[in-house]
């Protein structure tokens, strides 16, 4: 039997509401629509613990709220959990059409996976200015050409949903299924959806299902009932297990009420806005609880992923667990949580402390090795690769080239070993994904009221050429890379001595696939580096950091084309020498 639509549905004429308060005495809506009469337009109940009902004269705009009456008699105005917009944080609930003009974009269709080029975006902060309020989700409009000729793909936003004041992160929504009201609403974010797949992008979307608020939460007691001191009602854990690091505010995953409820906020992302994937907060705080495995957690990804693969097959399913456990990704089938990837802790941490480290003895090549070479469960690499999150350039954690020489971001130091660590994020098998500001070398560290330096951008073209080229290689779009997009992927040469590395990757093999890449992690160039080939003939050099044409800095060693000779080395049938230049990749293939 499918489950009865909830909140406010207009309809020609008015609107059907459905709340769900188990335990109230009753229920009433009221709003602008009747001049906030009380006790308004009361709700008749329904099987478990529903109540419903259809007033006349309800039109989209409308403000309004359910009053209930607690099984004490206390009188409680509520907004509705299903709202899709909210005159602010705290407020009411406004009726909205859901209705929109999708045109331009009937035929559109995500990247496939192998081909993705992630871009984490944070609305408020991407396209602003300083002072005043946030950045809106239209600011993001003039920027889409910017990030479509980039070669980026697929954006993804950090949580849009409603959320206290103006400046967030988004990690604390206080109404989950309604567009925050300062970065435009609604409307706005279904139009940047639009308007993002019209320039062949993808969008993401963060959603944080490990804990809600806590501030102005209006799921908080909802119908007057509560266990314990600190008992948030109906929606959460009225015990031990409502504890998060964010306030005793947990949902109750194993509430069918509760479930279902993150079910349909899940699809309506996915449906009713036609995002094409999301990316799940802390799901290790959804599966486990103070140090103790939460069942009804794992449950309920599991859940939630099948019913995602079954009503929106295409949407790529990404948790950010952070624990390196395979189950995250592994199938449900095979008891796994079912998502498609996993933010890849074991990729970020060695290679960021690789490019950031002051001397180049303390670079460890076998880190970076294992960090390329990673993978959940030895099967497919479902992973998410980056040296720049959120989390990783916030709260006093620099941004990489800062990090490198703290006060010199623009530093020849810094241009070489950021670019260095994103040759290896575009390189390595798994979806790569950049912050956003890392093609132009943005400095300042992650703040939700400080936007990007977009002046940068002239500042520093040659470096965004610099990453249009990686991506361009990394999703084959010149044809000579295929490797680049394949699962396979061999560090064959490992040089701890002078920091040096290399590793082959392909998808099927042979010219214009098979793909190598160098990376010298140390301040030191060549004129002829040996290293083993998979292959004999002329290897094309595709890509050269360290070309002068990225920066007038760069280009004290031009990489040249090179033959393989049948010399066996580092295990492979055939050896070459190239020119390498310090803190440089370079990428190789065969016409």
């Amino acid at each position: 039997m499918s489950r009865p639509v909830m909140g406010a549905v207009p309809y020609d004429g008015g609107a059907a509401f459905r709340v769900w308060a188990p335990h109230a005495r009753a229920v009433a809506v009221t709003g602008s629509f009747n001049a906030w009469q009380v006790p308004g337009v009361p709700l008749a109940p329904e099987d478990g613990g529903r109540w419903a009902g259809e007033v006349p004269g309800v039109k989209p705009g409308d403000a309004y709220k359910y009053v209930i009456t607690a099984a004490s008699g206390e009188e409680l105005w509520r907004a509705d959990p299903f709202a899709a917009a909210m005159t602010g944080s705290p407020g009411d609930a406004l009726v909205t059409e859901r209705e929109f003009d999708w045109s331009g974009t009937e035929d559109y269709r995500p990247p496939a996976r192998d081909e993705l080029v992630l871009y984490e975006m944070h609305v408020g902060t991407f396209n602003d200015e300083p002072g005043g309020g946030p950045g809106r989700f239209a600011d993001v409009l003039p920027r889409l050409p910017h990030l479509a000729g980039l070669g980026v793909n697929a954006i993804e936003l950090m949580p849009a949903a409603e959320f206290p004041g103006g400046f967030s992160w988004g990690y604390n929504p206080s109404a989950p299924f309604a567009v925050e009201t300062d970065l435009g609403g609604p409307l706005a974010l279904k139009g940047l959806v639009r308007e993002a797949h019209r320039h062949g992008i993808a969008v993401l979307l963060d959603v944080v299902y490990n804990h809600l608020g806590p501030g102005d939460l209006i799921l908080w007691r909802y119908d007057g009932w509560h266990e314990g001191e600190h008992g948030g009602g109906i929606y959460f854990y009225n015990d031990w297990r409502a504890r998060t690091p964010w306030g005793h505010t947990r949902p109750d995953y194993g509430r069918p009420e509760v479930r279902a409820y993150l079910r349909d906020n899940a699809l309506h992302w996915l449906e009713e806005y036609r995002m094409d994937g999301l990316r799940w907060d802390a799901t290790a705080y959804i599966r486990d609880a103070d140090g103790t495995p939460l069942p009804d957690g794992w449950n309920l990804m599991r859940w939630v992923n099948d019913e995602i693969d079954r009503r929106a097959p295409l949407a790529f399913s990404v948790a950010e667990d952070l624990r390196g456990d395979p189950r995250v990704t592994a199938p449900t089938g095979a008891g796994g949580a079912g998502f498609d990837a996993q933010w890849d802790a074991d990729f970020v941490h060695p290679v960021r402390r690789a490019v950031i480290a002051t001397e180049d003895r303390d670079r460890d090549m076998g880190a970076v090795r294992a960090a390329i070479e990673h993978r959940f469960d030895g099967g497919e690499p479902r992973r998410v690769v980056y040296t720049e999150s959120h989390d990783e350039v916030a709260n006093g954690h620099a941004r990489v080239p800062e990090e490198i020489w703290p006060g010199s971001a623009d530093s020849w130091f810094s241009k070489k070993r950021s670019t260095l660590g994103a040759a290896l994020v575009l390189t390595v098998p798994g979806v790569p994904m950049l912050f956003q500001g890392q093609e132009f070398l943005e400095d300042r560290w992650f703040d939700d009221q400080d936007p990007l330096d977009w002046t940068r951008a002239s500042r520093f073209r040659g470096l965004i050429d610099l990453y249009r080229d990686l991506i361009a290689l990394r999703r084959d779009l010149r044809g000579t890379t295929a490797g680049l997009r394949g699962d396979h992927v061999s560090v064959f040469h490992v040089n701890d001595t002078d920091k040096c590395l290399a590793y082959h990757r392909r998808m099927h093999g042979g010219p214009r696939d098979d793909t190598v890449v160098v990376a010298n992690f140390a301040n030191r160039g060549y004129a002829h580096y040996s290293l083993g080939m998979p292959r004999g003939g002329l290897w094309r050099v595709r890509f050269n950091s360290d070309w002068e044409g990225y920066d007038p800095a760069f280009g004290g060693h031009p990489a040249h084309d090179t033959e393989a000779v049948p010399v066996p080395r580092d295990g492979l049938p055939c050896t070459a020498a190239l020119a390498l230049g310090p803190y440089t990749a370079v990428i190789l293939s065969q016409d």
